[in-house]
């Protein structure tokens, strides 16, 4: 992964987001010798996005079945029949 100083983004932004087109490597930008941010191409921020809220309905599934929240199938297809209804 590359890294770069915010000062060189302010200076470099076009060229820098030019790399990144190209390879897709995400960069770090640092502030002060701290990391402060990621740089990432649209197309992966998107997939990162989707890939969470995938993750977290997966985790609230999990905290249902741990919290006894859950309903057999005849049950859900009650309840659906009457949403959809």
């Amino acid at each position: 992964m590359k890294t770069e100083l915010v000062t060189t983004l302010k200076r470099k932004a076009t060229k820098i987001l030019s790399e990144l087109h190209k390879t897709g490597e995400p960069v770090l930008i640092t502030e002060h010798g701290k990391p402060a941010a990621y740089l990432v191409n649209v197309d992966s921020y998107e997939f990162m996005q989707r890939r969470m809220q995938i993750l977290d309905g997966i985790a609230r599934g999990e905290r249902a079945i741990l919290e006894k929240r859950t309903f057999t199938q005849s049950e859900a297809k009650e309840k659906m029949a009457k949403w959809l209804n």
